[in-house]
């Protein structure tokens, strides 16, 4: 049987899957605005270096929504000329470069974190900020998780890991805001050398972001360099194909991803006497159970061989 996720991801597929991913982004796009604008404003007006790094942190989010909404309109075309296989790689180059930007924003926080941490421990007192910058820190939590529940939960639905890789950019940003809350807060009710909270605050949530960003980015470079399937995977399809009746066993198994899709390739060794009718219905009865488990989308290519049994 299919998986409820990917059963109810190919009905919205018919629906228009891009349009789903595109309007989820958009909402995402000018939330991100107004949080840009409002954190920059908070703290230049609060007095708060972390908020505005807060704010600067925000712009990232305006690069990854662009990039889910060029690439996923791209992605759910059908096969071309040029594409033979779909256009599904596109969302996967998408994912690729949202989680690189999760890396560099992580490492430019846990930097910037670190310098400011020798800077207090060299007798440096850090600037105290108002309460206008706590306010944006507690409003900037609220709206980005908020975000992040919202465009996950679609992106699960149309199975479509640009969205989601976008929700978790969502999500880091509400972690950067929850430091930067801690720090402000710390400013401002215990002050002097422990202003010095925000900093660390940061670095401890830029290694959180570092993390993310590692298992978002490792299988989407994976699967643009021709990586097989998981192993638990591979013998699920090894015993769906053998299984099938007529089927004396199978070989040269080989299997990638393709976006949203899998891509199978294997070799199956049928009866020496059997006929040419007979073996294109046991590749076709192949085809059909295994779109039935993974898909109708799925990419598969059998090669049938005699065997003496």
């Amino acid at each position: 049987m299919i998986p409820e996720s990917r059963k109810h991801a190919e009905k919205i597929s018919v629906k228009n899957r891009a349009q789903e991913a595109q309007k989820v982004t958009w909402v995402g796009f000018f939330g991100n605005l107004l949080l840009m604008a409002g954190k920059l404003f908070a703290g230049i007006v609060g007095n708060s270096a972390a908020m505005v790094a807060d704010g600067v942190h925000s712009i990232s989010d305006f690069a990854t929504d662009l990039i889910v909404l060029a690439f996923v309109r791209v992605s759910d075309k059908e096969s071309d000329v040029d594409h033979r296989y779909g256009h599904g790689k596109f969302e996967t180059f998408a994912t690729m470069l949202i989680s690189f930007s999760l890396l560099f924003v992580a490492i430019g926080i846990c930097w910037s974190g670190i310098q400011n941490i020798i800077e207090s421990f060299e007798g440096k007192l850090l600037s105290q900020p108002s309460f206008i910058a706590l306010i944006a820190a507690v409003l900037s939590i609220i709206c980005k998780e908020g975000l992040y529940r919202y465009t996950v939960k679609v992106g699960q639905s149309i199975n479509n890991q640009a969205v989601i890789a976008n929700a978790w950019h969502h999500r880091s940003d509400a972690l950067s805001s929850f430091a930067t809350m801690l720090g402000i807060g710390g400013a401002i009710f215990i002050g002097g050398k422990w202003r010095m909270l925000d900093p660390l605050a940061g670095v401890i949530v830029g290694f959180f972001i570092i993390r993310v960003a590692i298992r978002l980015g490792v299988p989407s470079v994976n699967e643009l360099l021709e990586s097989a399937l998981p192993e638990k995977i591979e013998k699920e399809i090894i015993d769906i194909v053998e299984q099938t009746p007529g089927v004396i066993t199978s070989h040269k198994l080989k299997t990638r991803r393709i976006g949203n899709t899998y891509a199978i390739d294997i070799h199956i060794q049928l009866a020496h006497e059997i006929s040419f009718v007979k073996s294109h219905e046991i590749a076709s009865e192949i085809e059909r159970r295994l779109r039935n488990q993974y898909g109708a989308a799925t990419q598969i290519n059998i090669h049938a061989e005699p065997i003496e049994e």
